[in-house]
């Protein structure tokens, strides 16, 4: 045997061994799994009301709530959009576009009319939902859904506007009815607010205008967005954004249609109460 092949079977062996001395090391010292990272997300505290999938007693009351004959195709949302008094051009251009944005909605000035006598009026011409722009400082600050004839009364506080003319490379809007997309509400709170949302548009999405419409909830801030997609291949797909874009927190869920001074409230933000706590979340 030649000292070249005698090497190489040193070799081997030595391999074989640190191979198996390796393998020991590996059974005595197992590698630790990897934990996930932890977020304000990961460590929310458990909320009573979290809503299962397939829950029969959600599922009945969802049945005979106030949404239940939109989600029964009984009845097809109309919407009327306005501003508070006196709105800037801000508070108007995001209410012109919001109604563009939502298929079968009109927007209309306000003409310093209250909304308890606007309220009667909507109810008398068919109208499902009123969306009223509210401003503070020229500047849109607040948004209220009153959904008629019997509520209910949700009123967000609003962040971060941007209109269509402020957002880079956006998108021209089309007449296609958008796919909807609410992602996130898991409490009972936020499936209410969920379908809410839902039944602003018509049943019937129009798919091959690939437009979507978004509502996403994360930590109790919802951002909406109004994209077009494309996809670009089996695994990627394309968004364009076409405005418009803002970020709204509930602040209050009022029973009923709009009544500032004797509403009931289903649920209302306490700001000194709610704060405490940066884990718990609400929708």
């Amino acid at each position: 045997m030649s000292r070249t092949e005698l090497k190489l079977i040193v070799k081997k062996k030595d391999g074989k061994k640190r191979n198996s001395s390796t393998a020991d090391e590996e059974t005595e010292h197992p590698k630790k799994e990897k934990k996930l990272p932890q977020t304000l997300d990961t460590l929310r505290v458990k909320d009573e009301t979290t809503v299962v999938p397939d829950d029969e007693e959600v599922n009945q009351d969802e049945e005979a709530d106030e949404f239940a004959s939109y989600f029964s195709r009984s009845v097809a949302p109309k919407l009327l959009i306005t501003t508070s008094d006196k709105a800037r051009k801000r508070s108007i251009g995001l209410a012109r576009e919001l109604a563009e944005v939502i298929p079968n909605a009109e927007y209309k000035s306000r003409r310093r009319f209250a909304l308890k006598k606007i309220i009667p009026e909507c109810v008398n011409h068919g109208i499902t939902d009123l969306i009223v722009i509210n401003e503070n400082r020229d500047k849109p600050d607040a948004l209220t859904l009153c959904h008629l004839p019997n509520g209910p009364t949700a009123v967000f506080k609003l962040r971060s506007v941007k209109l269509m003319k402020e957002i880079k490379n956006v998108g021209e809007m089309t007449e296609h009815i958008p796919e909807v997309i609410t992602t996130n509400f898991s409490t009972r709170l936020g499936h209410t607010v969920g379908r809410m949302f839902s039944s602003l548009f018509p049943h019937d999405r129009n798919y091959h205008g690939r437009r979507a419409v978004t509502f996403h909830n994360q930590r109790d801030f919802i951002f909406f967005r109004n994209h077009r997609y494309i996809f670009r291949n089996a695994e990627r797909a394309g968004l364009q954004e076409l405005g418009p874009k803002f970020t709204m927190k509930l602040r209050s869920l009022q029973k009923g249609t709009f009544d500032s001074t004797q509403g009931e409230y289903i649920w209302i933000h306490k700001q000194l109460e709610m704060n405490k706590s940066k884990r718990k979340f609400y929708l």
